[in-house]
C-alpha cells in the first residue's frame, strides 16, 4: 500500500486509558493515517463512590484515565461507561461487559472504520474479536504485558479465551520478545510482530539537570536516583530501598526519588523509617507525566527494579533523556538494554545485586550522546510507523 493510500485507514482502537503511553501511540500514529475511533472504558462504580472523595479510587476516575491535551483533529475520544465489581469473577466476564456498550455506540454513531486496533488482549482484545466476527472488519490486536505472560496461564479458562482472541485476529503485535515466547505456548496461528514500546522525542530530550533540580526544589549537591512507577508489588520499590540501605554503607551523597502514587506508599514510608533513610529516600507522590521529564534530567541514573515488565515505557524515556539505565532482567528490558553502553542489569528482588550495580553506575563516566543516539530508534514516530505497517499488511 502507497503512502497517501494510509490515510485512507480509519482505525477504531480499543483501550483501557487514553493517556501516558498509549496515547502518545495513539496520537502519533495519527499522522500517519485518516481518522481514529478511540474508546476507553472506564468504571461507572468508581464514578459513582467518586462522590465520597476516596483518595484511592481516584486514579480510577474518568477524568484520571484520560487526557485531552493536545488532541491531534483527526482523533475521536469517546469514554465508555460499564459497571462491575473487581473480582476475578467479574473480570472474567469484562468482555462481554465492555463489548455490548461498544456496539452500541459504534451503531449509534455510525463510524466509518476499516480496521480494529485492541490495546491489551483483555477485556479489549475480546471485544474486538467480537467486533470482527460482527462487521467482518479485520482486527490487530497489541499484547502489552501481563496480558500475555501471565492472564493465559492462570487456569485453563483464561488459556481458552486469550487463545480465541490471538487467533480471531488477522495479526498480533506484542512489545517484546519475551511476551512472543510466551504467545509460542499457547495454541495460536496469528502471525505476530515484535514492536517494541517508545517515547515522545519533544517531551523527553537532554535539558540542563541543575536548571531541572531548581524547578523541582531537589539538592544539587547530591548523585540522584530516579525510579518511576505505579506502587505496586510487581514494580519492586521496597528492593531498591534495601539497596539504598547496603549503598549508603559505601557513600553517603545520594538521594533516591521515587516518583509515583500507589497502595504501597504507606509501607513504603514504615521500611524508609524502620531502616533509618529518611535523608536517603524521597518518596515524591505521583506526578503529572508532562513534569516526569524534569525529573529524569534532575537524576545521575534511572533504575527501574521491577520484579515483571513487558517493555517498560520509562526505559525508554530515561534513555531519550540520556541517562544510564540498571534494571531488572525482566520482559523485554533485558531485548533493550542489549550494552553496558546504555546501562546495567541486575536479578529482580535481589537488592545486594541492585546495590552492587548502581554504585557501579554512580561511579562511571557514561557517554551520553551514545546513549542518546541508541534512543533514538525508539521514538513513537518510528515505532507508529511501524504500527501502520502492520494496518497496511492486514488491509493489503
Amino acid at each position: 500500500m502507497m503512502r497517501d493510500e494510509a490515510y485512507n485507514i480509519n482505525p477504531l482502537i480499543l483501550m483501557n486509558a487514553y493517556r501516558f503511553a498509549l496515547k502518545d501511540c495513539v496520537d502519533t500514529t495519527a499522522h500517519y493515517v485518516g481518522q481514529e475511533y478511540v474508546l476507553f472504558r472506564y468504571n461507572e462504580i468508581v464514578e459513582f463512590l467518586g462522590v465520597f472523595q476516596l483518595k484511592s479510587l481516584k486514579p480510577f476516575r474518568k477524568t484520571a484515565l484520560m487526557d485531552l491535551g493536545n488532541i491531534p483533529k483527526n482523533v475521536l475520544v469517546l469514554p465508555i461507561g460499564i459497571c462491575y465489581v473487581p473480582t476475578d469473577n467479574q473480570y472474567k466476564k469484562l468482555g462481554n461487559i465492555f463489548y455490548n456498550p461498544v456496539k452500541k455506540i459504534i451503531a449509534k454513531n455510525r463510524f466509518d472504520f476499516n480496521i480494529i486496533h485492541a490495546h491489551f488482549t483483555w477485556p479489549q482484545g475480546y471485544a474486538g474479536a467480537r467486533l470482527k466476527e460482527e462487521f467482518g472488519t479485520p482486527f490487530v490486536v497489541t499484547g502489552h504485558g501481563y496480558d500475555v505472560y501471565s492472564l493465559p496461564f492462570k487456569d485453563h479458562e483464561w488459556q481458552e479465551k486469550i487463545e480465541y482472541v490471538l487467533n480471531t485476529a488477522d495479526h498480533v503485535i506484542t512489545v517484546s520478545q519475551s511476551n512472543l515466547a510466551c504467545i509460542k505456548k499457547l495454541d495460536v496461528s496469528t502471525p505476530v510482530t515484535v514492536i517494541p514500546n517508545g517515547f515522545r522525542s519533544d517531551l523527553f530530550y537532554p535539558r540542563d539537570s541543575s536548571e531541572c533540580r531548581k524547578l523541582l526544589n531537589l539538592t544539587q549537591d547530591k548523585k540522584i536516583i530516579l525510579t518511576v512507577g505505579n506502587l505496586e508489588p510487581v514494580k519492586g520499590q521496597k528492593y531498591l530501598v534495601e539497596a539504598v540501605q547496603r549503598i549508603v554503607r559505601e557513600r553517603k551523597d545520594i538521594l533516591c526519588v521515587i516518583v509515583g502514587a500507589g497502595k504501597l506508599r504507606t509501607a513504603l514510608e514504615r521500611q524508609i523509617h524502620s531502616l533509618g533513610l529518611e535523608d536517603y529516600v524521597m518518596l515524591a507522590g505521583g506526578k503529572p507525566h508532562d513534569e516526569i521529564p524534569l525529573w529524569m534530567n534532575a537524576c545521575d541514573l534511572f533504575v527501574l527494579p521491577s520484579l515483571n515488565e513487558g517493555n517498560p515505557t520509562v526505559m525508554f524515556e530515561a534513555l531519550g533523556c540520556g541517562k544510564p539505565f540498571v534494571g531488572t532482567r525482566v520482559g523485554g528490558v533485558p531485548e533493550v538494554v542489549t550494552s553496558d553502553e546504555y546501562g546495567l542489569l541486575v536479578e529482580p528482588a535481589d537488592p545486594d545485586d541492585l546495590a552492587k550495580k548502581i554504585l557501579v553506575a554512580l561511579d562511571r563516566e557514561w557517554d551520553r550522546e551514545a546513549i542518546l543516539r541508541y534512543a533514538e530508534r525508539f521514538t513513537w514516530e518510528k515505532i507508529a510507523k511501524e504500527i501502520v505497517g502492520v494496518y497496511e499488511w492486514v488491509l493489503g
